[in-house]
């Protein structure tokens, strides 16, 4: 019992440092993703040479930090015209090379790890396109793209959980940046984006801190000593580069909430190249692969895990022999990750300054009808999910209301028990029902509007 709440408390003060971190991070995500246009990415991304490259590079380091927001958005590019390769290096950028990643290693690792983020980064992408010109050609990729033109997948989408209609982000778009910035709707948009990564990444966030507390506490270091090999040179960096992606695939864990998995693992004896390739394994989490094989199939999905997988131990390597001819590499390991007891200094002052700001994009995420967002959407009682009214996958009538489903699980819980879902629910996931006459549960589409009366 004591391991346990040592572990939760761990965990906890892993977050209290990251706090604000996570809020800036996840905030400037939301502008991104509202304000900057999608066309103009798809247009300049069709091919994969170097400025090509490049491109993709800079407009996903302006992008989303969330593994399925950017696993999401690398798909539509890629639908809609762009390489595949190109699409592949936007996503490795919006998850490797991004500012509140650096912030939170900056926090939990110190400063070389946050600078091994940007410098493994861009080495990770030029293996990626040189690898991938091999790799992802012919009619693999474009039996993928066949596939996703057909609409041929499943899962969760990202633009469904967001509250912004694909009419209502063209028009973000188009409007000129002086407006935008001015706009409550658009800051109301800005934060559904923000309020959807949160949502979609929640569990990924819990699972990293909650495990990462456990490692931290319950996990002696010579356990660690047996999984990880220590004094044997080129070898220990070696086996070090190679297990830390596996130990990503199967934690379940991306996006941010590898970090404090990170911080465990350097803090039990993993080597600096380990802990990297580990950082950057974000994409090939086990939920993940699942999700590419959804989108592009079974075949480019195993191409792509073993690139990936080779790609990210390579850069491992590469930077770990850069940081070490630059003796950059520390030298020193924490006896504990975080300090675990609350203290007035400028992380306390920093949270709740960021905790206000959070607060205030929550209040503009659900007030975003009033003020001109969130056009078409309605937010699914059950899960909290945000989804297209005009194609929710299932709906339901109750105590004179309509409402929207993510799926016929959710629709399911809500019909065995629709009084307790339906005292929380909010207004937009509702509309008044017919005024008399029953009204069937529908499931896949929305029900036919009632038949006028005959003369």
């Amino acid at each position: 019992m004591t391991t346990a709440l040592d572990s939760l408390r761990e965990g906890f003060f892993m977050f209290w440092e990251t706090v604000w971190a996570l809020v800036l991070g996840f905030g400037l995500s939301g502008a991104v993703q509202a304000f900057v246009s999608k066309d103009e990415m798809q247009r300049v991304l069709g091919d994969r040479r170097p400025r090509t490259i490049l491109r993709a590079s800079l407009f996903g380091t302006v992008s989303s930090s969330c593994s399925y927001a950017a696993s999401a958005m690398a798909k539509s590019l890629f639908q809609k015209g762009a390489d595949f390769v190109a699409a592949m290096v936007f996503m490795f950028a919006s998850t490797n090379l991004v500012v509140e990643l650096g912030a939170v290693l900056l926090i939990l690792m110190g400063w070389q790890f946050a600078l091994a983020e940007f410098v493994g980064g861009p080495v990770m992408i030029v293996l990626l396109t040189l690898a991938g010109g091999f790799a992802f050609r012919g009619p693999v990729v474009e039996a993928a793209r066949r596939r996703l033109q057909h609409n041929r997948v499943g899962g969760h989408d990202h633009q469904a959980m967001v509250g912004v209609s694909e009419e209502r982000q063209a028009e973000l778009e188009r409007t000129p940046w002086s407006d935008k910035l001015r706009s409550p709707a658009a800051w109301a948009d800005a934060a559904s984006y923000t309020m959807a990564d949160i949502t979609m990444l929640r569990k990924e966030l819990a699972i990293g801190y909650g495990v990462a507390g456990l490692l931290a506490v319950a996990v002696p270091m010579t356990a660690w000593n047996d999984v990880f090999l220590r004094h044997h040179g080129v070898w220990t960096t070696l086996e070090n580069v190679v297990l830390g992606p596996f130990i990503a695939v199967i934690s379940f864990v991306c996006s941010i909430g590898n970090v404090p998995m990170a911080a465990a693992l350097w803090h039990g004896g993993i080597s600096f190249g380990g802990v990297i390739s580990f950082i950057f394994a974000d994409l090939i989490a086990l939920p993940l692969v699942v999700i590419y094989r959804k989108y592009y199939g079974t075949g480019l999905a195993l191409r792509l895990f073993a690139v990936f997988y080779a790609v990210m131990a390579a850069a491992g390597l590469i930077t770990e022999g850069l940081f070490a001819a630059a003796g950059g590499i520390p030298t020193a390991r924490p006896h504990q990750v975080v300090t675990t007891r609350f203290e007035w200094n400028s992380t306390t002052f920093l949270n709740i300054a960021f905790l206000g700001i959070f607060a205030v994009l929550y209040w503009l995420h659900r007030n975003r009808e009033r003020l001109g967002g969130g056009r078409g959407y309605a937010i699914d009682p059950v899960c909290g999910m945000q989804v297209r009214t005009a194609d929710a996958p299932a709906t339901a009538r109750f105590g004179g209301r309509q409402y929207w489903f993510c799926a016929d699980r959710c629709r399911e819980r809500f019909e065995a028990a629709p009084g307790r879902f339906s005292r929380g629910a909010a207004h937009e996931g509702m509309e008044p029902a017919p005024p008399s006459g029953p009204v069937p549960i529908t499931l896949g589409r929305k029900p036919a509007p009632p038949a006028p009366p005959r003369d």
